[in-house]
């Protein structure tokens, strides 16, 4: 699974990514992601289920993450 350009959705199509499958796309530890993911930082997530357990990442949030991320050089 790779982010699209638009950032609107992965390329399956899949609304929301787990923690495993977030962390694989930033390339990036379940550490690290669990590190900048919210209250902690400013990475918003999705609880679902009856008590809200259950992470979820929205793929656009991720993107917009990356894109704030970037440093240096023009900016389109």
């Amino acid at each position: 699974m790779k982010l699209s350009n638009e950032g609107s959705a992965t390329t399956t199509h899949r609304l929301l990514l787990t923690a495993a499958e977030a962390s694989e796309q930033l390339a990036i530890s379940p550490r690290t992601l669990w590190a900048i993911t919210f209250p902690r930082g400013p990475l918003p997530v999705v609880r679902v289920g009856p008590s809200g357990r259950a992470v979820r990442y929205d793929p656009r949030d991720l993107r917009e993450w990356l894109d704030a991320q970037k440093i240096g050089g023009p900016r389109p």
